[in-house]
């Protein structure tokens, strides 16, 4: 395997974390462990950040993307459109997030170029690309753009089946689903001192031995359901009063989230600490991960925190229902219900054997089906076929 020259485009990136920026994030350094020279390319949303940084050993060049809406995409789309002619000759391959304004700069400026360009498909169900293309302004053309890049990424069936139906061409579409690092089982000494070094970065984070933790990781947003577990707490306190609930992220319901929190009395119980650049502590530290979504392709947190050996409740969407399985790997309860997820939850804390079990199994799947070295390798793999492709055709 030849190394490649490869320029991973997402509008949003570090320190503004999601699963799409997450995603990215771990692919970059995995694909440079494997010998492969990669850039990321993204977006200046504040004119106090410096153009170019370092994130996890990979150079970070954020192009310019003013504030006020609407001239602020114009201007970046001009900015990437520069970018990628003056680079595009450096470059082997460009892989792109989202089926919006970065892939339709990447797929019209250098559809006529010797690199292939890739777009990756982001989310499912109404807060998926496909469903923006249908709602956003000039959302149809976008779609129509997009379509004629040289190959695609679905991370889920869903978004395979959503992609379809909305017409992309299904020759062109690769399913490989999303991986993470696989790190080495957890031990309750690795949970103590994770719980120490977060208490000693941040004292809001400081909590009893003995205190059982449930965290979320991932983006502030509606569509991650957070109300409800916000509602479920109290029931969950009523059985374990030291419980914590940990929402980690940052996205535009934080101040809704903070302001419920609040409202109900419940400052000391859930925490907002912000966003990480990486969660490896926070899962350590934990006892259960929750995902309450309304809908998911395939979450990134969510497999990291199976990864980890965490049990997790998740909504049963059928994102999540790709993997977990009820009573097997994880625990499920009807999607907006928040007295089925305070059950869920507590019937975890209360059964410490049915926790390890769900919480191994867990594992075990991600080992066996999506680490992040087996998902790059297959990204790899269709970054060669499609340059091999147009290198024959030019």
């Amino acid at each position: 395997m030849s190394s490649l020259r490869l320029a991973l485009v997402t509008r949003r990136f570090w320190p503004l974390v999601g699963g799409a920026e997450m995603v990215m994030a771990n692919m970059a350094e995995e694909l440079t462990r494997q010998g492969h020279h990669v850039q990321i390319v993204t977006a200046q949303w504040h004119p106090g950040w410096p153009r170019q940084i370092s994130h996890r050993g990979i150079p970070v060049i954020r192009l310019p993307n003013p504030s006020l809406r609407g001239w602020g995409t114009v201007r970046y789309m001009m900015a990437l459109g520069r970018w990628l002619r003056a680079e595009h000759t450096q470059l082997d391959a460009v892989y792109v997030s989202m089926l919006k304004h970065s892939a339709v700069v990447a797929t019209s400026r250098l559809q006529t170029s010797k690199v292939p360009i890739i777009l990756r498909a982001e989310g499912a169900g109404d807060t998926g690309d496909c469903a923006f293309h249908e709602a956003a302004n000039f959302g149809h053309r976008i779609r129509r753009t997009c379509q004629a890049a040289d190959g695609f990424v679905a991370p889920s069936q869903q978004i395979f089946d959503e992609m379809i139906s909305a017409g992309f061409d299904r020759e062109k579409i690769r399913f490989i689903p999303n991986g993470v690092k696989i790190g080495p089982q957890r031990t309750r000494e690795q949970r103590r001192a994770a719980r120490a070094a977060l208490a000693a970065a941040n004292p809001i984070l400081t909590m009893a031995e003995s205190a059982p933790l449930v965290v979320f990781t991932g983006r502030l947003h509606p569509g991650k359901g957070l109300t409800k577990a916000i509602r479920a707490w109290p029931y969950v306190l009523q059985k374990f009063p030291n419980a914590r609930l940990w929402l980690i992220g940052e996205g535009p319901q934080e101040s809704e989230l903070t302001a419920m929190i609040g409202a109900m009395g419940l400052q000391s119980r859930i925490i907002l600490p912000g966003a990480f650049d990486t969660v490896e502590d926070v899962l350590a530290a934990a006892d259960m991960f929750v995902l309450p979504s309304h809908y998911e392709g395939m979450s990134i947190a969510l497999l990291e925190a199976m990864a980890a050996g965490l049990p997790c409740v998740v909504s049963d969407i059928p994102g999540n229902r790709i993997l977990i399985h009820p009573n097997e790997t994880g625990l499920t309860y009807p999607v907006d219900s928040y007295s089925d997820l305070a059950r869920a939850i507590n019937r975890v804390m209360a059964d410490a054997q049915l926790g390890k079990r769900l919480g191994q199994a867990a594992r075990q799947r991600v080992i066996e089906n999506f680490s992040l070295e087996r998902s790059t390798l297959d990204h790899v793999a269709l970054f060669e076929s499609l340059l091999e492709t147009k290198r024959l055709s030019s």
